[in-house]
């Protein structure tokens, strides 16, 4: 099956073509994430001393989250065989390390981050561990720049635009996980916590996309729009209130406002689903 097809006079890409090892990897964090979930009902979460196997739980399947929905748009990257074998061979190996750390660590009751009173051994997991973190990053600003080339935005216009909001809020995301690392940890101030930063910015992957993926029509085209800006302005919203070290569900300004952008940028959403022309068909085309 070839990865491109002309519909209409434009080229048009199915998600998720070509990425059957990136979709496998991301459905075992799954596997892994009910694994932990089981554990947790049986046994609770806190493991002596210093493990959570409920923190691997979330990370497990967030980190599965993460990989399918990059699967999902990495045809439209427009990147070429040799580039995209690189990147998702890469992010493979440095997703199946990632697992094992979370996941036997917190086990074992070693925080994999942040190691206390740990054996060389769970110090040397942890270094690996922060150095495989940063190379998530960096190797995912490399895609990332792909959908902001011109080659990229002939696939799919309105996809791409989604695409370049979303891969925005990524990079929040990306910047609250290296401010947990400096942070040694994800409490701020009394009350702050960096964390749903970190989480809600990965999930506009999902989000902004599905609204240029519903829309079947040009003059819809605005939606997108919308979205991507009232989700960010989310973003900055929250990251704002952990950064003043108080608590996201308080009655204040920032919350509030954060809470007024992301239901700005779902009304598009809905109002696309009420759309009786809305797309049927997985096909991305203009």
């Amino acid at each position: 099956m070839k990865n491109q097809a002309v519909v209409g006079g434009y080229q048009s890409t199915k998600f998720f073509q070509g990425e059957k090892w990136l979709v496998l990897t991301g459905l075992l964090g799954f596997l892994l994430a009910g694994v932990c979930a089981i554990w947790v009902m049986l046994y609770g979460g806190p493991v002596a001393p210093n493990g959570d196997v409920s923190k691997a739980f979330s990370f497990n399947a967030a980190l599965g989250i993460f990989l399918l929905s990059t699967a999902a748009i990495i045809p439209l990257s427009a990147l070429g065989t040799r580039s995209k074998a690189f990147f998702r061979w890469s992010y493979i190996a440095l997703a199946l390390y990632s697992y094992a750390a979370e996941t036997v660590q917190n086990f074992r009751g070693v925080d994999p981050r942040f190691v206390e009173n740990g054996t060389p051994f769970d110090e040397t997991v942890s270094f690996i561990f922060t150095f495989v973190a940063l190379l998530l990053v960096l190797f995912y600003v490399f895609l990332a720049v792909q959908y902001f080339r011109r080659k990229s935005y002939s696939l799919s216009p309105k996809l791409v635009v989604s695409i370049r909001y979303a891969m925005i809020a990524v990079m929040l995301s990306f910047v609250a996980g290296i401010w947990i690392s400096f942070n040694d940890g994800r409490v701020v101030g009394l009350q702050g916590n960096i964390i749903w930063l970190h989480g809600l910015g990965f999930h506009a992957l999902q989000a902004v996309p599905f609204v240029a993926w519903i829309s079947a029509r040009k003059r819809h085209a605005r939606f997108i729009h919308i979205t991507g800006i009232a989700y960010l302005l989310g973003l900055v919203a929250i990251g704002w209130q952990t950064y003043l070290g108080r608590a996201l569900l308080e009655l204040s300004v920032f919350p509030i406002l954060a809470a007024a952008c992301f239901l700005i940028a779902f009304i598009p959403v809905l109002c696309l689903l009420l759309n009786k022309d809305r797309v049927k068909s997985y096909d991305i085309q203009n």
